[in-house]
C-alpha cells in the first residue's frame, strides 16, 4: 500500500456545512447536536461537517450541557 486509505466524507475532502465557510471538514457531527447553537447549516442530511474552526464554536457553546450529560452517568 503506498499511501492511507482513505475513508468516510471527511477524509475524502468535504468542505464545511456553516454558511459561507468553504474551508475543509475535520469532523463530522449529527444535525442534531448543532441545533442548540448558534451556528447555520446548510444540510438536508443527518451529518454536518464542520471545519476546526466552526468546530471548536461548537465546542464552547455546547461545553455546559455536555458536561450535564457526562455526569448523569
Amino acid at each position: 500500500m503506498l499511501g492511507r486509505l482513505v475513508l468516510g466524507k471527511v477524509g475524502k475532502g468535504v468542505s464545511c456545512s456553516v454558511a459561507n465557510c468553504g474551508n475543509p471538514a475535520t469532523r463530522s457531527l449529527s444535525v442534531q447536536n448543532l441545533s442548540s447553537t448558534s451556528l447555520k447549516v446548510n444540510t438536508d442530511g443527518r451529518r454536518a461537517y464542520l471545519c476546526d474552526d466552526h468546530f471548536k464554536v461548537w465546542k464552547k457553546e455546547t461545553k455546559k450541557s455536555r458536561e450535564m450529560d457526562r455526569l448523569r452517568f
